[in-house]
């Protein structure tokens, strides 16, 4: 029976590319285990980035064929997307090697740590990045486990989710979409925001309620956001953009010029080179968090200004002829909104592409990313769809893209349909102008990354 860090010393990752479940992979491997994997990804004769740069940090990669597990194997670890018919998770039974989720072996992480755990439906990967940021500056040396890969972490030439510190923090995204959330007992909580997007209002809140009740030392919340509000546990503790609120940490005088944003918190200045005022609303939450685990507001704004991002988050691929390319992960009602007006402030002209991705998700959200998007689109910009990504399993394909796009279009907006992705820049071209952003959005789809740089390549 696997329940702490020391009950196992060779751990193998059946999944071991995906994002989650390579940050884990790795750090265990910088705390000294074993570390061994396969993926559906991992061909023959065929080169891949993420399996180079496990191999970098001593993690063995295999062929998704069972060679990996032995009788060696401590542990394995599947993804919530790994089914029990896989091969390699028939022979681990065989071989009666635990198994158990990626959100399990987090939980046991978290337990041999002081636990930081950023949770809310939209910001986590970016507001774990600039606490993560904040607290190595102040010299605190923490480790994060992240859902996205920071790009100070990436320059060192690795995938940049995940990083081990000497100090007694870490950092780490706590998931409400398969509610492995409730499995954390952090000290610190910290919730961000709730909004629609993988199950009702109704069962959010019961999630994020069973989170505030796990947090052992400290709970945070944006008291902007009217249902995380009703989580508070303590206004002092708390952040807000509204003036008026009674937070602890109030950020005013919001301004963005280009790619830079400014505001203050509680009278310290503050500059960030990102975009929106939904990154201003992170920034304020890891301040927050920061500021309550004994760092200066001060110290908070210097480590800020060196904040340098996180891959595929209004990630800048580049400007060619008047024309800026931006790179998101947006995904969700709110996050796409956000995303869109975030570039309003670069130029005049927003092209916006979103692929959504799941037609369950799509159909449960459909009217919140109409009612999202068309209220963000001002007259000039436009909304272009491709058709929603299909992941595989047993979905009812009675859902198009090209039913949302219609939907917008009855609001008035500009909004087009392109079925095929590859066929999206050449329809586009002539809307394109000399001062304009084209903005690409879109999750879950692992070749969307190739996609912005086919984009930025063609265009």
């Amino acid at each position: 029976m696997i329940k702490t860090i020391n009950d196992f010393k060779n751990v193998f990752f059946i999944g071991v590319a995906g994002t989650g479940m390579s940050a884990i992979a790795q750090y265990l491997s910088g705390i000294g285990k074993n570390v061994s994997g396969s993926d559906r990804y991992f061909t023959p004769d065929t080169f891949n980035d993420t399996k180079e740069k496990l191999h970098a940090e001593g993690i063995q990669c295999f062929l998704q064929n069972g060679e990996g597990i032995t009788e060696q194997t401590d542990l394995v670890v599947v993804s919530t997307a790994i089914e029990d018919t896989v091969m390699e998770v028939q022979k681990a039974k065989q071989l009666n090697i635990p198994i158990l989720k990626r959100s399990e072996v987090l939980a046991i992480i978290a337990k041999s740590k002081k636990t930081i755990a950023v949770g809310g439906t939209s910001g986590k990967s970016t507001t774990s990045a600039m606490l993560f940021d904040i607290l190595q500056f102040a010299g605190m040396q923490p480790s994060i486990i992240s859902g996205a890969g920071l790009v100070s972490i990436i320059k060192e030439g690795k995938i940049g989710n995940a990083k081990v510190g000497p100090g007694e923090w870490l950092v780490i995204e706590a998931d409400e979409s398969d509610g492995s959330i409730v499995q954390y007992h952090p000290e610190v909580g910290l919730l961000l925001n709730i909004d629609k997007d993988h199950q009702e209002i109704d069962e959010l809140m019961q999630i994020f309620g069973t989170f505030k009740k796990n947090t052992t030392e400290l709970f945070v919340v944006n008291q902007s956001n009217a249902l995380a509000k009703k989580l508070s546990a303590n206004d002092t503790n708390d952040f807000s953009t509204d003036e008026n609120s009674n937070a602890g940490y109030i950020a005013k005088g919001f301004h963005q010029e280009g790619f830079n944003i400014q505001y203050s918190i509680n009278n310290i200045q503050y500059s960030i080179n990102t975009v929106g005022k939904h990154n201003m609303e992170n920034a304020l939450a890891a301040t927050a968090v920061a500021n309550q685990l004994g760092v200066s507001l001060q110290i908070c704004a210097d480590a800020l200004k060196n904040y340098e991002g996180i891959y595929r988050r209004h990630q800048i691929l580049g400007q060619k002829n008047g024309v800026w390319v931006i790179d998101d992960y947006a995904h969700n009602p709110a996050k796409c909104a956000a995303s869109i007006a975030a570039c309003q402030y670069v130029a005049p002209k927003v092209i916006a592409w979103f692929q959504p991705h799941g037609y369950g998700p799509t159909r449960f959200l459909r009217a919140d990313f109409v009612k999202e998007i068309a209220a963000v689109l001002r007259s000039q910009d436009e909304i272009w769809m491709s058709e929603i990504f299909y992941a595989g399993g047993t979905a009812v394909k009675d859902i198009s893209a090209n039913d949302l796009i219609n939907d917008i279009k009855a609001h008035g907006k500009n909004a087009f349909f392109v079925e095929d992705r590859n066929e999206f820049l050449e329809t586009a071209r002539p809307h394109l102008t000399d001062n304009c952003v084209l903005l690409l959005m879109g999750a879950r789809d692992p070749s969307l990354e190739y996609f912005g740089k086919e984009v930025w390549d063609k265009l």
